[in-house]
């Protein structure tokens, strides 16, 4: 994430620019489509990391907190599929 994101942030500056350049239509929803998929590469390692640590451990413990973390993470994941 930490790699990823300066690039992210480059491609919006990018962005932030094509109007005042009068850059074609098609070129900044192109763009605009690497930014949003570069964006969503980023949220897959937070989420990846969740799994692996917090879920884990919330189910090797057992008790409450495994089926809260379960239910976090399954949020998690249908907001990101939502947007």
């Amino acid at each position: 994430m930490v790699r990823r994101l300066p690039r992210v942030e480059g491609q919006v500056r990018g962005l932030r620019r094509m109007p005042e350049q009068d850059t074609y239509c098609v070129d900044a929803l192109t763009q605009v489509s690497a930014a949003d998929t570069a964006l969503r590469s980023c949220a897959v390692a937070p989420l990846g990391e969740h799994l692996d640590c917090c879920v884990t451990e919330a189910i090797v413990q057992g008790g409450d907190q495994a089926p809260a973390k379960i239910g976090e993470a399954s949020q998690a994941i249908a907001r990101l599929l939502r947007s």
